[in-house]
């Protein structure tokens, strides 16, 4: 069950629309159990913010993640996961 071995990944995240923000908070409460570190920079002279989430899970798991922040409007994310 190659799926469940847990692996160490980044998580890119870029917000352009502010009102985006708490949808994307409360997404990454849900998926807490994968963070193992965050780092938030805002750029407010670029209008947006790029959150960097350090993952541990498995291929599914992150891709859930991924996959939830994509369908977010004003929101642009790149995961990648380490061997």
């Amino acid at each position: 069950m190659e799926s469940k071995v847990k692996r160490t990944g980044v998580v890119a995240i870029m917000v352009s629309d502010r009102a985006a923000v708490p949808v994307v908070n409360d997404l990454l409460s849900e998926f807490n159990g994968l963070i193992i570190g965050r780092i938030g920079l805002p750029r407010p002279e670029q209008g947006s913010n790029v959150i960097a989430l350090i993952v541990e899970g498995s291929n599914d798991e992150v891709g859930a993640l991924a996959g939830r922040l994509g369908s977010i409007n004003g929101i642009s994310g790149k995961s990648l996961l380490f061997k």
